[in-house]
């Protein structure tokens, strides 16, 4: 029994002995920490190309910020930049007085990339003509097209382009006026043409645009012979001062107030490709020479000047200065 309690003294004093080094290394493991973090500091050494480049206490940071330089650059138009080294990070423990130097790490790292721009070519038939910022603008060169009828429309796509050089852009309106080719006009049929100047056939020719009635009232004359003599337009009957609206837009040619060869005060209006109408017997004008004006705008008033027994619009539609039948296309 003395034996047993002789071992278990020992094996006692043995556990008491190495608790209390153990103790000690743990305290001066502390110790040693602590005197190590009072004169360094866990810092990230940073490489590139395996060049020391410096120091970042938050590689996570920094690293997050050279990604989204790559993503979007830092500029208009910037796709991406394409970046082929990137950094390394290493932990290390150097003493508190070392600075770190994210902003030069990053602009060390950027300087060596690749910018690309993202931008749309207008082309066409696949040859690209002009270049925009946006699709927004893109599609709006396009849209304009076609609502001006342009005969070139179909001909005309959008390119989106990523190149390493970003180029001259084109406004939108400069981009529309450069490609836009007015629509022929396609006699499809011939027609006899008297001596006066006036289409003798019933054929109607294809104008290459819409016209709408200038006025309200009646035919109250045809086109045609009247009185032994060719009448190059139709008489729409109306009362003195109702409005006389173009029937296409154009520009004014003619706006003359006097006799002006039987007309009285008449407007001229040129529609493009040869097309012209004629508004006659007016009382009034709203337009002058050299004005653009648009379909339906108020050009002038009925009236009962020059040649003219009554109120009365007389309207004439020309094609390369010969009289059409105003009643193929209008009342």
């Amino acid at each position: 029994m003395f034996q047993i309690s002789s071992k278990i003294r020992k094996i006692i004093v043995h556990i008491r002995t190495w608790t209390k080094f153990t103790i000690l290394i743990i305290l001066a493991a502390f110790l040693m920490v602590g005197a190590i973090s009072y004169i360094y500091k866990p810092i990230y050494s940073v490489t590139l190309n395996g060049e020391l480049i410096g120091y970042s206490e938050n590689k996570n940071k920094l690293q997050e910020k050279i990604n989204e330089y790559i993503e979007h650059g830092n500029g208009e138009n910037i796709a991406f930049v394409e970046i082929n080294e990137l950094p390394e990070y290493k932990l290390c423990f150097l003493k508190k007085d070392v600075d770190t130097n994210d902003e030069q790490i990053f602009n060390k790292v950027i300087e060596q990339g690749q910018v690309y721009y993202k931008f749309y070519a207008i082309a066409l038939s696949n040859e690209e003509k002009a270049y925009v910022s946006t699709i927004e603008e893109a599609e709006k060169v396009i849209n304009d097209l076609k609502n001006k009828n342009s005969s070139n429309k179909d001909k005309i796509t959008i390119v989106e382009k990523y190149e390493k050089e970003l180029k001259q852009f084109t406004t939108v309106e400069k981009c529309v006026a450069d490609l836009y080719v007015k629509k022929v006009v396609k006699q499809t049929s011939s027609y006899a043409v008297a001596a006066t100047g006036v289409n003798t056939s019933s054929k109607k020719i294809e104008l290459g645009i819409s016209l709408i009635r200038p006025t309200v009232g009646n035919v109250t004359s045809r086109f045609g012979q009247r009185w032994g003599r060719a009448h190059k337009g139709v008489d729409i009957g109306a009362p003195k001062g109702t409005a006389i609206k173009a029937a296409a837009a154009g520009t004014v040619t003619v706006a003359q107030y006097g006799y002006g060869g039987g007309y009285g005060n008449y407007v001229i209006i040129s529609h493009g490709n040869g097309v012209q109408t004629l508004y006659g017997h007016c009382t009034s004008l709203n337009v002058k020479v050299g004005e653009k004006v648009s379909q339906g705008q108020l050009i002038a008033t009925v009236g009962n000047t020059g040649n003219s027994q009554g109120n009365h619009l007389h309207l004439e539609v020309r094609v390369n200065g010969v009289a059409q039948n105003p009643q193929n296309y209008v009342y």
